[in-house]
């Protein structure tokens, strides 16, 4: 339990992490890279490189601080952490790494204004927050080995099938070595892949993008231009081949209970996951609006298996959207998702389930947008 002295300390540095925090981050990931190789399988370099991470975790540590006497207030942004943690495999030996070497960037950024007693508060208060992460990832650590088909860290699997869904995106059918059952996964989760490239271990997260329940798991990877991973898993990943893998995991899910009518509306690659849902909904009987959007007929994976789920299933309608269709693949309409879009495709009264998933285009009108201006929503 944090002192009042600790909090009053910790909330006293908002001002400074408001305007150094990504100098902060980005001092700590060099450090924490530099003294500690064995950690860096558990980055993305890409992500690194952009400085995505950095200012991700800028932005994770101003709102712990901010919220520091009002943890609660934070608590729904914990189970993707804890869930990005465990799929990656993240140990307890792992936090006080970390922590003793953000304590040090923010020491070396902040220069005379991180006085010991700042560094000590914010010891403190990173110590209870890693406590808190400990726990609720080992509680999902022992809750996915306990069920059956589940397992704990790595498990060997070999590499079934492979199967190019477009141009870009290739299928891989992953079947476990020890031909021990699967543990269900949940439509939207995905699985961590460890793999062994150039002599170094590379872990990547891909979306499950079949129905759960199968002798197998199916990822989908779209392959990206300057994608380390996803470039050796086209070209060099073989069938016969094992990879490492843990156990699916991810709490953007499918909630399988509701019964109002559920809208799938994705872009690109982010078809992968809406799959798994479209799978285990279809038969179920519940209205099914799925909206896709891609450059063109080239690169729109599972669209026959698409069109063969909504011939069997009266319930299910879906829109194809393309930028630059090719005559031979034309689309439903030309164009992006919209907001005028989403008004004329769906139910009047919008009470329903929206699910959304793909990049955001560089004019920065992302999907949500379009239906948070369509309509009010549930999700």
């Amino acid at each position: 339990m944090l002192s009042d002295k600790t909090k009053e300390i910790v909330k006293a540095t908002v001002p400074a992490l408001q305007a150094h925090g990504e100098a902060i981050t980005k001092h700590f990931y060099a450090t924490l890279l530099a003294e500690h190789p064995e950690l860096q399988e558990f980055f993305n370099v890409a992500h690194q490189r952009e400085g995505t991470q950095a200012r991700a975790l800028a932005g994770a540590v101003l709102a712990y601080a901010s919220h520091i006497d009002r943890v609660h207030e934070i608590a729904p942004a914990l189970p993707k952490i804890i869930q990005k943690h465990v799929a990656l495999g993240i140990q307890p030996e792992h936090y006080p790494i970390v922590g003793e070497c953000l304590l040090r960037a923010i020491g070396t950024v902040l220069g005379t204004a991180a006085t010991d007693e700042v560094l000590h508060a914010w010891k403190e208060a990173y110590g209870s927050l890693a406590s808190m992460l400990i726990a609720a990832e080992e509680e999902a650590y022992a809750a996915t080995e306990q069920v059956n088909g589940g397992w704990r860290g790595l498990r060997a699997f070999r590499v079934a099938r492979k199967e190019a869904e477009s141009a870009v995106i290739t299928s891989l059918y992953l079947e476990p070595l020890d031909g021990g059952p699967l543990v269900r996964f949940k439509a939207g989760q995905y699985l961590t892949l460890a793999l062994d490239i150039l002599g170094k271990t590379v872990r990547r997260n891909y979306s499950l993008s079949d129905a759960p329940g199968k002798p197998w798991y199916r990822i989908s990877v779209k392959r990206e231009p300057n994608g380390l991973a996803s470039n050796w898993l086209h070209d060099q990943l073989k069938v016969g081949m094992e990879v490492q893998v843990q156990p699916p995991a991810g709490d953007f899910v499918l909630d399988d209970r509701a019964t109002r009518p559920l809208v799938l509306v994705t872009g690109g690659v982010g078809i992968t996951p809406a799959m798994s849902m479209l799978e285990v909904t279809a038969e179920t009987g519940r209205q099914i609006y799925f909206i896709h959007a891609a450059l063109n007929g080239d690169v729109h994976a599972f669209r026959q298996r698409a069109e063969d789920l909504a011939s069997a299933h009266d319930n299910v309608m879906l829109f194809f959207l393309y930028d630059d269709p090719t005559p031979t693949c034309p689309p439903h309409e030309r164009g992006r998702v919209s907001a005028q879009l989403l008004r004329r495709l769906l139910p009047d009264h919008a009470n329903v389930d929206l699910y959304f998933l793909g990049p955001k285009p560089p004019d920065g009108n992302s999907i949500e947008r379009s239906f948070m201006e369509a309509a009010s929503f549930s999700r």
